[in-house]
């Protein structure tokens, strides 16, 4: 499945978006297949802002996020000190995506070099 993420950076208008292929589709994700969506999402933010780690660790702390309803799915916005992020559509309820983004980041990333 593919995914669009947009990207804002604080102290700029442009949106960057940029498409993320994901092996499995939305409906039928785990938790680690929300944790991979997660981390590629924050990837591009990390790419969108020139960070040296773009291609490296990010970490799922330091964030807000909320799932909401689209016409297309659902999508994550998540709001980070530098930006902010959207994510999707998913082909998926949203409570359950907010359920499993919760198990995922309350579960703890495995030690990362860069925090967003």
């Amino acid at each position: 499945m593919t995914f669009d993420v947009e990207v804002l950076l604080k102290g700029t208008d442009a949106v960057v978006t940029e498409t993320v292929t994901q092996e499995t589709e939305a409906s039928a994700w785990t938790d680690a297949d929300v944790r991979e969506m997660l981390l590629s999402t924050l990837r591009v933010f990390a790419r969108a802002s020139h960070d040296d780690t773009a291609g490296g660790d990010v970490a799922l702390r330091g964030l807000s996020w909320i799932v909401t309803d689209t016409k297309d799915g659902v999508a994550i916005a998540i709001e980070i000190p530098s930006g902010a992020i959207a994510a999707g559509p998913f082909d998926l309820a949203a409570d359950e995506l907010t359920q499993m983004v919760a198990r995922v980041i309350s579960a703890g990333a495995p030690t990362t070099t860069s925090v967003h």
